[in-house]
């Protein structure tokens, strides 16, 4: 996931394309020249004490001009509203220039965003009033902040989107009480420990995406999905990946198959003395664990009973943003580079991720740590988004092509995956899958295609919100809403057309899906692991401490 090594040649393309030739073009520039007249017109009129004069209004949700010190200044003000005109024509150039819809199309308009979004006279010292304003009220104090802010981000490699003091792993982060009962070179697999008398016979493995850390789904207690899941009355298993350095960068695909899903089923069945398991995996980690379960259905192993996706993709046709940075050129660099050995930077996932996201974070914090000198409140879930992994390049060379590049996995047995050819249509498992609508990462319709490449009987549900929000939603807090539809359809529209949008947290008829799956109930067990499967150490372990 980086960039065409090639970026002037992308940025001339880029330039080019968003052209639009012929009437297109002068019927845009026209427009144009009509607001910045009307805007500079308006302005000129404008009298001391009279009410900012409002020719283009700002996006909703967009808040990058709220303060008053924007409307309290003709020049400013004039500034804010050139840039919207501006930042219009270059958007609505994208949509007319003559590039057919597809990848092509997407990478024009997310150029386009960035370019915009980079832009923004509030990312600029000369022209944001509120840099003025606050170094006014310092006496200056918010300048020296903001250079020692940049400073110590330097020296981290990273933009402060948090504070970091507030926050650690294993104290008040990732503090389910549980054991590291199994570890090798790929992962260690965590149990937890009872919170009911009685649990699920079958207990409930988890697989996390590798590219970030597990704790995501156990940032604190109130908004913890593993805590919940075991709350439930199941015995709960989670895989943690290593974080790759060095010595682990000849991993691949099938080692991750191998010795991190495939192996944690294995441990978690014999802990537990049972046959089958239900099991979960998270974005990276569900395409990972339906590959897993795929190879299992080749060798005749039926180890899981069911199967959850959350924010997964298994057909890669339409890949959201992510494809924006994925190509033939960028992949085969890849694959020169690091593809037999050595490391894909956590440093530079991270960017990729805040690129799809930029102003959200990275240029608000431009603003906030650097220009105005402050200090980023604390927040749980960013101490997440910061805390990046490495991925061995084989792994992700492998995974970028066969995935994003050529859409390999939904071709029944186009990939041999440790040593079988793979099909997800003899995954024949009841299969929960959520898909979030503002998913950016993950889109919601590319997501429901799973639905027609796995064998077993599946059950679609949509969250509200996005990729991390729509997934980590409270039952305690209820908020948001999620929409659902018994209608087995092939076509996400026609699916969406007829759910009923029910309100409050997904969490609970997640829980009563899988219940019918426990396989009976037994007494909770009153020690973790067994006397083949002794603790290592306690939760969270220390893999998922180690940094990039």
């Amino acid at each position: 996931m980086s960039e065409s090594p090639d970026f002037t040649a992308a940025m001339q393309q880029w330039m080019q394309a968003w052209q639009p030739q012929g009437d297109a073009l002068a019927a845009l520039q026209n427009e144009w020249r009509q607001r910045h007249m009307e805007l500079w017109q308006a302005m000129v009129n404008r009298r001391d004490g009279d009410p900012s004069p409002t020719v283009a209004a700002a996006e909703p949700g967009d808040r990058r001009f709220d303060s008053p010190a924007w409307a309290e200044s003709p020049i400013f003000d004039y500034l804010r509203q050139a840039y919207r005109i501006n930042a219009d024509y270059l958007k609505t150039a994208a949509e007319a220039a003559p590039v057919a819809e597809g990848q092509a199309k997407e990478r024009l308009r997310f150029m386009t965003r960035q370019v915009v979004d980079a832009m923004a006279p509030s990312n600029f010292i000369a022209t944001n009033p509120e840099f003025v304003k606050t170094a006014l009220e310092t006496n200056g104090e918010s300048i020296t902040q903001g250079i020692k802010n940049l400073i110590a981000d330097l020296e981290k490699g990273r933009i402060s989107m948090t504070d970091d003091t507030a926050f650690e792993v294993g104290r008040n982060l990732a503090i389910t009480p549980g054991s590291v009962v199994y570890e090798n070179e790929v992962m260690q697999l965590i149990q937890y420990s009872p919170l009911t008398d009685t649990v699920a016979k079958r207990p409930f493995v988890m697989v996390p995406p590798c590219i970030n850390k597990y704790y995501i789904l156990d940032l604190q207690p109130a908004n913890s999905y593993v805590r919940y899941a075991v709350e439930q009355g199941n015995t709960v298993f989670l895989v943690s990946w290593r974080n790759p350095k060095a010595d682990q960068g000849h991993l691949g695909w099938d080692d991750y198959i191998e010795q991190g899903v495939l192996t944690a089923i294995k441990v978690a069945k014999e802990i537990c003395s049972v046959d089958q398991v239900n099991a979960l995996g998270f974005c990276v980690g569900g395409t990972i664990i339906s590959s897993a379960l795929a190879v299992a259905a080749a060798r005749g192993d039926k180890s899981v009973a069911s199967l959850t996706l959350l924010t997964t993709l298994l057909d890669f046709s339409e890949p959201g943003e992510l494809g924006c940075f994925i190509d033939e050129t960028s992949v085969v660099a890849r694959e020169n580079t690091i593809g037999k050995g050595g490391l894909l930077k956590g440093s530079e996932l991270s960017s990729v991720f805040s690129a799809l996201r930029a102003n959200d974070l990275i240029w608000q914090y431009v603003v906030g740590n650097y220009l105005k000198g402050g200090k980023p409140a604390a927040f749980d879930l960013l101490y997440w988004n910061s805390d990046s992994t490495n991925l061995p390049g084989p792994f992700a060379a492998w995974y970028l092509r066969n995935m994003y590049l050529e859409n390999n996995l939904r071709v029944p047995g186009k990939l041999a995956m440790c040593g079988v050819k793979a099909d997800l249509g003899k995954v024949g498992i009841p299969t929960f899958i959520l898909a979030t609508r503002e998913d950016h990462i993950v889109p919601w319709k590319t997501s429901y295609l799973g639905r027609g490449l796995l064998g077993g009987k599946t059950t679609f549900v949509l969250g509200a919100s996005g990729h991390i929000a729509g997934v980590i939603n409270p039952a305690a807090k209820n908020k948001r809403s999620h929409w659902v539809n018994d209608a087995d359809v092939a076509d996400p529209e026609e699916w969406l057309s007829g759910a009923t949008e029910m309100p409050g947290s997904w969490w609970p008829r997640w829980a009563d899906w899988l219940k019918q799956f426990a396989g009976g109930e037994v007494a909770a067990r009153g020690r973790l692991g067994s006397k083949t499967y002794a603790p290592l150490e306690p939760a969270p372990g220390r893999y998922v401490k180690e940094k990039a």
